[in-house]
């Protein structure tokens, strides 16, 4: 299964990483292979605890993609 994951900048400089399909997935890194290593690894811990505990499996949602980002001057 593969779940969208969302990456961005942090204030510290580190890439934030988000599972937008299972709430509370979020990890960082120093380098968005770090950033990508952990959350897949956050994503595998959560899903098993879900099921330890029957619950279910939450299905992986679409994610918007971003096709641009710019800036307004203000």
């Amino acid at each position: 299964m593969k779940y969208p994951v969302i990456l961005f900048n942090g204030e510290d400089g580190w890439i934030i990483a988000e599972c937008p399909s299972i709430p509370g997935c979020i990890t960082q890194g120093e380098t968005r292979d770090g950033a990508l290593v952990n959350i897949r690894e956050v994503i595998e811990l959560t899903l098993e605890v879900r099921r330890e505990l029957g619950l279910t499996t939450p299905e992986p949602n679409e994610v918007l993609t971003i096709a641009e980002t710019t800036e307004v001057e203000l």
